[in-house]
């Protein structure tokens, strides 16, 4: 038996399915949500339903998008013969706030992962390809996650694309910014002599 009332049980029940929100999380979240007022509370439910009723994936780049194209792929401002390829559209939000970057991007809706049954025919690659034939992009910038299956998506882009003409670069890795040498593993200390630069 629960200790709340039944819609109350019900809401905490669903934050508790997002991802990282635990029991007491949950909790914090619906009391918020009781003691907002009904406006509130109808406001939020509209937003989670525009989420999913009025967002597309983007027919250039496979971005989210409130349009057909996302507003990276319609900005004439943008660098548009750098693609940056990553896995996932939240990955370009880490990308985007370093104001660094001013190409576009290509989705691949996920990494290479034979053991999951994923391979390059389960990813956005073929567009990628489609992209670079009509010959605007000069440079694809593999900025795929630092595990197995990005390293093995990065590689198989390299050995595609290359042929191609298109110059194909790597984002560096290695000791994150503020840590201790002797908290880093291995590879990531491997990565980060690998990536060196003079200074």
């Amino acid at each position: 038996m629960s200790d709340f009332a039944e819609p109350l049980a019900r809401l905490i029940a669903e934050f508790k399915r997002l991802p990282g929100v635990g029991q007491k999380s949950a909790q914090r979240m619906a009391f918020h949500v009781m003691r907002q007022t009904r406006d509130d509370a109808e406001r939020l439910a509209q937003t989670i339903i525009d989420v999913k009723d009025k967002l597309r994936i983007c027919v250039t780049c496979n971005n989210i998008s409130d349009a057909e194209l996302c507003l990276y792929c319609r900005n004439p401002e943008r660098d548009q013969s750098v693609v940056c390829v990553v896995e996932d559209p939240n990955n370009i939000v880490g990308i985007e706030v370093t104001r660094q970057f001013n190409g576009l991007y290509h989705v691949l809706g996920g990494a290479m992962s034979p053991l999951r049954g994923i391979g390059p025919e389960q990813l956005k690659i073929k567009s990628l390809v489609t992209r670079i034939s009509k010959g605007d992009i000069r440079e694809v910038i593999a900025a795929t996650n630092p595990t197995v299956e990005g390293e093995a998506t990065a590689v198989y882009l390299s050995k595609l694309l290359k042929p191609l003409g298109i110059k194909v670069t790597r984002i560096a890795m290695g000791v994150p910014v503020g840590s201790d040498l002797e908290f880093a593993d291995e590879v990531t200390m491997w990565k980060a002599m690998e990536g060196r630069r003079e200074i």
